[in-house]
């Protein structure tokens, strides 16, 4: 009997380089997201010693159930565009130490140093915070129940798939209102709520009244997230007379900002009002040789190709700045 295996075994047992403790790295990338994993690609094919270390590979982009508006793939599920980038980065055998996060981290003489909750320490010329962020969530039973069954946290990834629904918009910000009116572009209705009053600009909330798909309700709470196998509706309750009602709907769009993953480089980096790591074009942070990319600085717009390109970016520069301090 002949059996033919196409496959490549060495393809499927292929072993990952370990992190070395009493190596000094060229780079070090914090986060195994869009930004780090691009990041890791340009710094090899630069030449770097590099490595990467994360809580889990992939990041955000694992909660997200369709990409389409990723270059080069013209539908994918977000678990699917990870294994793409994985595979590409898996090749180069970059070291890739998954399950721990950054604790502590402190420099002396242009050498960084990085403490795991793991216990295990590591050195590095530079270093590339790469953690992402998270968006708010409100809090309220159904949420997670139907994360990805009527509940989404992106209009600019997900508006498209909401074609001919009843659609929510929870928030007040420019991003809320932006969101209510990408969305009205595909949905049947829009419904924005908010617990108080509108805080968009002027500009913005005058489309938002005028458009035809979209109504408002301010000063209203939302109490719970109602379904079956899929969300169906809302439970809300009025904040001043304190009447409770329900509204029928197919999805809610919660837009209400976003959690950067800062963890201890709070203490060390520059940050803007919202919490994020404050880079130049270069994505330089305020300590030489530690650098950002990705959601987690204040780049304006929090998409996976935008990410990328931050790590691109960020590789580039790392790699002119070990050259020019002769690192």
């Amino acid at each position: 009997m002949d059996f033919n295996l196409s496959f490549s075994t060495a393809d499927i047992f292929r072993s990952q380089p370990e992190l070395e403790p009493d190596n000094i790295y060229d780079l070090l990338i914090i986060g195994a997201g869009p930004a780090g994993l691009n990041a890791a690609l340009y710094a090899k094919r630069k030449g770097l010693d590099v490595a990467i270390i994360t809580k889990r590979k992939g990041g955000q982009i694992l909660d997200t159930s369709t990409v389409d508006n990723y270059l080069g793939f013209a539908n994918i599920s977000g678990e699917g565009l990870v294994d793409e980038f994985l595979n590409h980065v898996e090749k180069l055998e970059i070291p890739i130490l998954e399950d721990t996060e950054v604790i502590d981290t402190f420099s002396d003489n242009l050498i960084h140093q990085i403490v795991l909750s793991t216990g295990e320490t590591y050195k590095t010329k530079t270093l590339l915070v790469a953690t992402g962020s998270k968006p708010r969530q409100l809090d309220v039973p159904g949420e997670i129940k139907y994360a990805g069954k009527g509940v989404a946290y992106c209009a600019i990834c997900d508006a498209p798939l909401f074609k001919n629904r009843n659609v929510f918009i929870a928030g007040g910000g420019n991003s809320a209102v932006e969101a209510a009116l990408d969305i009205a572009k595909f949905a049947n209705s829009v419904t924005l709520i908010h617990r108080s009053q509108l805080r968009a600009d002027k500009i913005l909330v005058d489309q938002l009244y005028s458009h035809s798909k979209i109504s408002v309700y301010l000063k209203t709470k939302i109490l719970e997230i109602t379904g079956d196998d899929v969300m169906t509706g809302l439970s809300l309750e009025n904040t001043e007379t304190l009447k409770q009602f329900r509204l029928k709907g197919d999805g809610i769009f919660i837009e209400i900002g976003h959690t950067p993953n800062i963890g201890p480089f709070k203490d060390i980096l520059k940050l803007n009002e919202r919490g994020e790591i404050i880079t130049n074009e270069r994505k330089e942070t305020n300590i030489p040789g530690i650098f950002a990319a990705g959601d987690i600085t204040n780049s304006m717009y929090k998409q996976i190709i935008i990410a990328a390109s931050d790590g691109a970016i960020a590789a580039l520069a790392i790699n002119e700045y070990i050259n020019q301090n002769k690192l």
